[in-house]
Order: C-alpha cells, then structure tokens, then sequence
C-alpha cells in the first residue's frame, strides 16, 4: 500500500525534501517522458543534488528529461511517500515551458504531448495525484 500526503502548511522542512516533481506544460499539452529502460511513462522529476536548493534541482531535472531551455517555475506543494518500508519527501512544481531545445543524453529515451495523463505510467499510484494537485492549483490562480 502507498500513502500520499501533501503538505500545504509547509511541515516538511525543505532539507527532508529529496526528490523534485515538475508538471510541465508546453502549448497547451503536458509533457511525460519515457525512461530508456521502461515503456510506461512519468512527469519529469528526479533526485536532488545535495549541492541544490529545490528550485535549482527541478529546473535541472526539466531540462535533462524534456529539453526545456526556457521556462517559468512554480512551487505548488511538498509531499510525502509512504510505500509501507520508507517515506520519501518530495516537492512538486508547474512550469510553463515556452521553449524546448533537443532532448540531451540521458536516462529519458522520448518525450510526449499529452492533453491528461496516459493510462501506462510507472507510478501509477502517485502520478495521478500530483498531477491533480497541479491542476486544482492552476484552476485556483
């Protein structure tokens, strides 16, 4: 069983904090990436460096798995990830790319346009759900 919580009243302490989510959207579309080693899909995201604030690691993670050169990023809430062994604390943004430059060597094999989220992902427990927390956070701008 995986639990999720989020954290809108800023408990997690940004030091817990060692994963970075990023719903991204580019014309009007969401991108999800495909990792070389999977066929199911994922928003980007990955692990934070320990040298990185957050908002540093979720602009390098966009750029490695999407390519995205230029874009506007927004912090919308911490969470927690309890699969029954560990918790995990992660932070989840939205950006807004305006600009995608070729897809640099990494673990990412493609990128895709996506008007919601596709059936097949890798965390389908999580995924839904933070991507829903990111649409409800657009919805209430």
């Amino acid at each position: 069983m995986v639990a999720i919580e989020f954290d809108p009243g800023g408990i997690i302490e940004e030091g817990e904090i060692q994963i970075v989510i990023i719903c991204a959207n580019y014309k009007g579309k969401w991108i999800v990436v495909r990792h070389k080693d999977r066929t199911t899909w994922e928003i980007p995201g990955g692990h934070r460096e320990p040298f990185e604030d957050l908002e540093m690691a979720a602009s390098r993670e966009l750029y490695e798995e999407t390519g995205a050169l230029k874009f506007n990023l927004f912090p919308v809430v911490a969470y927690s990830v309890d699969n029954g062994e560990k918790r995990t604390f992660g932070k989840l943004f939205y950006a807004r790319v305006q600009e995608l430059g070729e897809l640099p060597q990494s673990e990412i094999a493609e990128i895709k346009f996506v008007e919601k989220l596709p059936r097949n992902l890798t965390y389908p427990l999580i995924q839904p759900l933070l991507y829903q927390k990111v649409v409800d956070y657009l919805h209430n701008l």
